[in-house]
């Protein structure tokens, strides 16, 4: 049994292979394309699924794509008439699209593939959007029995759902719709302060810390929204205050004049200075959602009695609320998959289409494109660059020389992750002690916001000397943690926490031996890991991809495979 998984049109567009219930490769779109969160059918990512695992369209059983489109139209319809005349500009935009193309998706699904393959026999069959996203989460986690928490902006029309998981079956027991929707008041926010929804919210995340958690203004931010924006309730559901919004009928997330009037503030604008008020804006908006999502948490808890906890959809990838449910310790063990995100859809919907799996699947993201050493080499000598091939340890040693004399390494290493997270095969390496290394690398190497945090990646057995566990490890950077000691300042954020890979061995043993080497010469058993790529541009891919940012970027060093380049 073949099944391919994808996802698109909307944002993160993405493929999954699953041959007889087990996942043989997936990629993100973006990712060969080269153009970030690219939407497109994900032509090419398909191209490469079906490639690494030798088979063709004609093998394929099962075509599952990551929603139902009718009903999606239905809900764009019908908010189309509601707000009109409001909804009339994006009604002329968006619904020629839809009768082209998308409402009958089987038909462009067909036809995307035939020109690429020929007549496509595959059935082609259409997945829930929230349990794709349940399915993917489920069906890695290593829980047989487990509640299911599914948080976005929007799927058909479901924007919150608790799922029951037993034996293999996940049961719908309860559902908010559209246009009541955690996820989109988060974005309402990341568009006010002067960043890119559907892409940015993760900066509004690491941007709260710097706000003041006991000053007026952030609690006045946060009695102004409870008061005009949005009514919570004790289950963790929401009903929001549609006058203050946009995004039912237009492509603004909100009215400008009416929020800048609300919070006294005037909308930022993107290369805008970030003020005192935007960073308490940003707390207010992320402490109230912290506080949603565990109001959430304990209705699944409640009605489900799992003892167990799955997180996914796009609103998972917000790691401080997630490792405040983990703090509360209402759950015996979380887990959040590795793509929590649409991408992970393409894998979800297969995985509900699949009738074969009966364990557990593995859960490495490490599922992409990999390149032997021969097209390694060819691509540096095409690029004019020298090169020292080096056995392990020696290679292990030099690196660790490196990074102690502060240098930044680019780090290329076998399959690509899948995924939004860097989890050390296409990473950014530096020292996590360095007090200036947060800086050199925002500025000099990922060109971005220098209020942005990185991340550790910790010795699974020295973990629990430096970070509060609370009975979790993730694998996938999913969690914030506490940090137990000072001194790793470049992964440290303001608030003492840090968004931690714990890493075992058996997960990624080039990098776990690298950590080892460095922890025996400096006796810190972490490094800072990043994801390889600048701002603006989706993680590194192929050799060719890695050189490329390695030459336009502060990058000091670029490892590939055993190769080691030196600027």
């Amino acid at each position: 049994m073949v099944i391919l998984g994808i996802t698109a049109y909307y944002h993160d567009s993405s493929a999954a292979l699953l041959v007889n219930g087990r996942i043989v490769t997936g990629a993100l779109e973006e990712r060969f394309s080269r153009k970030k969160h690219d939407n497109s059918f994900p032509t090419l990512a398909i191209q490469f699924c079906l490639e690494y695992a030798g088979l063709l369209l004609d093998d394929v059983d099962i075509i599952a794509f990551y929603e139902k489109p009718f009903r999606k139209f239905e809900r764009i319809l019908m908010d189309s008439i509601v707000h009109a005349p409001r909804s009339y500009g994006r009604f002329l935009k968006s619904i020629p699209i839809w009768l082209k193309e998308r409402l009958n998706m089987r038909k462009t699904i067909k036809r995307e593939l035939k020109g690429l393959y020929g007549q496509v026999r595959a059935d082609i069959r259409f997945v829930d959007h929230h349990l794709a996203h349940a399915a993917n989460a489920y069906s890695l986690s290593s829980y047989q029995d487990a509640a299911i928490l599914v948080l976005d902006a929007v799927g058909e029309d479901s924007t919150t759902s608790i799922y029951s998981t037993s034996d293999g079956k996940i049961s719908l027991i309860q559902q908010q719709v559209y246009p009541n929707s955690i996820g989109l008041l988060f974005s309402a926010f990341t568009y006010f302060l002067g960043f890119q929804v559907n892409s940015d919210e993760y900066k509004v995340m690491g941007l709260a810390p710097y706000g003041k958690k006991d000053s007026d203004e952030t609690n006045q931010f946060v009695r102004i929204i409870k008061d005009n924006l949005v009514d919570v309730h004790e289950d963790g559901s929401i009903m929001l205050n549609t006058k203050y919004f946009s995004f039912m009928y237009s492509d603004k997330m909100v009215d400008d004049k009416k929020w800048e009037k609300l919070f006294g503030l005037r909308k930022r604008n993107e290369g805008d200075i970030i003020t005192t008020s935007h960073k308490n804006l940003a707390l207010a908006i992320q402490s109230l959602t912290e506080n949603i999502i565990c109001k959430l948490a304990l209705t699944a808890k409640k009605i489900t009695g799992k003892s167990n906890l799955c997180i996914s959809g796009g609103c998972a990838l917000n790691c401080a609320a997630s490792g405040v449910i983990l703090k509360s310790h209402l759950f015996d063990s979380v887990y959040v998959p590795y793509a929590p995100d649409d991408s992970g859809c393409a894998i979800g919907a297969a995985f509900v289409c699949s009738s074969m799996v009966n364990e557990k699947l593995d859960d490495s993201s490490f599922i992409g494109p990999d390149y032997d050493n021969n097209r390694i080499v060819s691509a540096i000598k095409k690029s004019g660059l020298t090169y020292n091939h080096l056995e392990d340890v020696l290679l292990y040693e030099k690196i660790t020389d490196l990074l102690c004399e502060g240098k930044v390494v680019g780090w290329f290493q076998g399959r690509m992750e899948f995924g939004p997270r860097a989890l050390g095969n296409r990473s950014i390496l530096a020292d996590p002690r360095s007090a200036e290394m947060k800086d050199k690398v925002n500025s000099k190497i990922k060109f971005r916001e220098e209020f942005r945090p990185f991340a550790p990646v910790v010795l699974d057995k020295f973990a629990g000397e430096i970070i509060e566990l609370h009975g979790t490890e993730s694998e996938h950077m999913m969690f914030t943690y506490t940090m137990k000691q000072k001194g790793f300042d470049a992964i440290t954020h303001e608030d003492m926490s840090a968004r931690a890979q714990i890493l075992h061995k058996d997960y990624n043993e080039k990098l776990y031996a690298l950590l080892e080497a460095f922890h025996e010469k400096t006796d810190c058993p972490m490094l800072l890991n990043t994801s390889f790529n600048v701002m603006g541009e989706p993680i590194v891919c192929t050799p060719e991809n890695a050189i490329g940012t390695y030459l336009n970027s502060g990058l000091d060093a670029l490892v590939m495979g055993n190769n080691l380049i030196l600027k």
